[in-house]
């Protein structure tokens, strides 16, 4: 059993995601981070960085004691090599998969997330910051498009822990406007959409806020 402390986010739905697709048994602690839960010290003492998500896996792979992971990129690295799923095939696919999955966690998630700090959550409006997040999240979904083009996942013909990182995040962008217009992401996004676990990992957020 895999503990998931979870607010339903674009970092928290990584998560969900993966767990659905690998049917993975999971309980879903809630850390609601409009009250501040993040910053209670039983949480901090296992993710420092007071951020969710977070996972204890009671039944790692080397039978040792409960393994926790924090770092949603980390979580996903982690679940991917425990299951041998979703990871890449061999040396080239995986390394094909940490590109993206680094790029994700790099880029894609923060420059959205500050987008959407400053159109809708931050008390004054910014023009010069709106406009400099979303210049640079248009650009990032436009480097997406581009790969997309050519490909059916990011990291190739195969849907992995890469897309799964992403999918949230460029969902987040579209419900901003941002991104839209973008033929081949939106393809992408239907697709991944579509899938039962999506659907699945998308319903457990009411868990958390119920």
């Amino acid at each position: 059993m895999i503990d998931l402390f979870y607010w339903p986010t674009p970092n928290g739905h990584k998560i969900t995601l993966f767990l659905e697709e690998a049917a993975l048994p999971y309980k879903i602690v809630p850390v609601d981070i409009g009250k501040g839960a993040q910053f209670e010290p039983e949480f901090l003492a296992k993710s420092p960085n007071n951020k969710m998500p977070m996972i204890v896996d009671h039944a790692p792979a080397d039978g040792g004691p409960a393994q926790v992971v924090w770092e949603s990129g980390a979580i996903l690295r982690y679940l991917a090599g425990k299951t041998g799923m979703f990871g890449g095939t061999g040396v080239r696919g995986q390394v094909a998969v940490d590109e993206w999955l680094f790029w994700q966690v790099g880029g894609l998630g923060p420059m959205a997330g500050q987008l959407g700090h400053f159109a809708r959550f931050a008390a004054e409006k910014i023009p010069y910051a709106i406009e400099r997040y979303t210049t640079e999240t248009l650009r990032l979904l436009g480097v997406m498009d581009k790969r997309l083009a050519h490909h059916g996942y990011l990291a190739g013909a195969d849907y992995s822990i890469a897309d799964m990182a992403s999918y949230p995040w460029a969902m987040g962008a579209g419900m901003m406007g941002v991104g839209g217009d973008l033929e081949h992401l939106q393809r992408w996004i239907e697709a991944i959409k579509a899938r039962p676990a999506t659907i699945a990992a998308y319903a457990r957020a009411a868990e958390a806020t119920a």
